[in-house]
């Protein structure tokens, strides 16, 4: 919210507000502002400092330390004012102060008065939840943030003899892009330390600034962001879906606009295990050169009631704060399939990932990959959620090729003396996975006699393997089967 959003809130006729920030002096300083402007006492309490008035120049600190002791406080003192508690979330555990609370907040519900709740983490009991309302303090717009690059900007000239800060438009778009959605402390800290390490804003400091913000997002492990992405030569095929991304790119940054056409919202990759989603995930972020987060579908769950669906709503304001990227979430039938014996809590999760994808207007493209599509609930894979079902199917002999050279030339063998047509002859049903794999074997086979990699070894490792599309045969045909006349190719 801005400043004109809060100030219609303080007028409104709900007595308690619920702030969860971690800019504690700047939600002080913006509420004393909007509360002088509109003629009303305003008083912040704490347990170290007691009450105090922010709107007079004098000392008005008391003595009243004692949650219970200043909500009384309040109640008798019979005329309108705004009251901020800091840091009051511990004792709304107690049924005393809650009932305090409600009694308070009952008193003021005709009135002008607020109570004003600020801390880290508030958790509203159900007492007071109807009498409550939650906001948000807006983060710096684009304008701010040019102006905290300029104030950084002169502060490193004066420090450096008055040597210029040099930029390009393009990094620079890129910087404030990229800190969009941060406090403006956090902003600043990284706009600060992206100019002060070459007095330059580069293209080079992008990748350390989105690292630096991720780690002060801090998601506990329900979000990593994956540092190593991929490349179109390292994804071999899957033509169709290089084609696809590329015709969305500019749209997906916003370069280009038209009327009636919103940002790609997502995909989803089903195919045979083994075959390259995971690749194709990693290359829509290293193609498009945006973060890529990973959604830890299983540490998303948790025993206590109401945790599972906080966990996925902070991994998905996480998402919108780094945008743009892309949220990778693999295996998506194994946390999205709806399940009869967990008390709702599939059913909650599905209800929150869906309202998000309906109504999520951040540039965060999904890439889901799912290796059973039976499981997945359809309203969750229909058109208008994601934009397109692509099959990944077992690699062409020309695709197997371009792998087997892939993983040559990352293990930096010599192909000269590779027969790579007759591997790919010879390697008929065999995945991407099953390939790297026969060339690994192949590897630590010859480690004893011959380094060097000959093409008898590898055709010794495919004759020694069973293949997935081997082992799981039937299973295997029903999913292409099924797809046949689903889904988009991506080759």
């Amino acid at each position: 919210m801005n400043k004109n959003e809060i100030s219609k809130l303080l007028k409104s006729s709900t007595p308690i507000l619920v702030l969860e920030t971690h800019e504690e002096r700047r939600a002080i300083n913006l509420l004393k502002n909007i509360s002088i402007s509109n003629r009303m006492p305003v008083s912040t309490w704490s347990i170290a400092s007691g009450m105090q008035r922010m709107d007079l120049n004098l000392d008005s600190s008391t003595d009243l330390k004692e949650p219970d002791e200043v909500l009384a406080h309040i109640k008798t003192t019979g005329f309108d004012g705004i009251y901020i508690l800091l840091d009051f979330h511990p004792y709304l555990k107690n049924p005393l102060h809650v009932r305090l609370l409600k009694e308070l907040a009952m008193s003021f519900d005709r009135g002008q008065s607020k109570i004003i709740l600020i801390s880290h983490e508030i958790d509203t009991p159900e007492e007071i939840r109807k009498l409550s309302i939650r906001f948000e303090l807006s983060g710096p717009g684009k304008e701010e943030l040019l102006e905290i690059v300029r104030e950084e900007a002169i502060a490193h000239t004066n420090s450096n003899q008055g040597k210029q800060v040099q930029f390009d438009d393009q990094a620079l778009d890129l910087l404030i892009r990229n800190t969009q959605g941060l406090s403006f402390a956090d902003a600043r800290r990284l706009i600060h330390a992206a100019i002060v390490d070459d007095g330059a804003i580069t293209q080079s400091d992008i990748p350390e600034v989105m690292r630096s913000k991720y780690r002060l997002l801090n998601l506990d492990g329900v979000l990593s962001c994956e540092s190593e992405t991929s490349s179109f030569a390292e994804l071999a095929g899957m033509n169709k879906l290089k084609q696809w991304l590329l015709q969305r790119e500019k749209f997906f940054h916003q370069t280009v606009k038209m009327p009636g056409m919103e940002s790609p919202r997502g995909i989803l990759l089903l195919g045979v295990q083994g075959c390259g989603k995971s690749v194709a995930a990693k290359a829509v972020a290293g193609i498009w050169k945006v973060p890529l987060l990973r959604l830890d579908i299983g540490s998303l769950y948790n025993k206590y009631y109401g945790e599972t669906e906080r966990n996925i709503r902070k991994a998905l304001q996480t998402a919108e704060v780094m945008a743009p990227c892309v949220l990778w979430i693999d295996e998506l039938e194994k946390g999205m399939a709806v399940k009869d014996n967990d008390d709702g809590t599939s059913q909650r999760l599905l209800a929150t990932m869906l309202t998000w994808m309906a109504e999520n207007r951040h540039p965060v493209f999904i890439v889901a990959t799912s290796n059973n599509i039976d499981q997945l609930p359809p309203e969750l894979i229909r058109k208008g959620r994601l934009d397109e079902i692509f099959f990944v199917d077992l690699p062409t002999p020309e695709v197997r090729r371009k792998i087997f050279e892939i993983h040559f030339d990352k293990r930096n063998l010599d192909k000269s003396n590779l027969d790579t047509a007759l591997l790919a002859k010879i390697s008929e049903g065999f995945s991407g996975a099953e390939i790297e794999q026969l060339v690994v074997s192949a590897v630590y086979a010859a480690a004893e006699q011959n380094p060097v990699i000959e093409t008898g070894d590898l055709v010794r490792e495919v004759g020694k393997t069973k293949p997935l599309s081997v082992v799981m045969a039937e299973k295997i045909a029903a999913l292409r089967h099924w797809a046949a006349d689903r889904t988009v190719s991506v080759d």
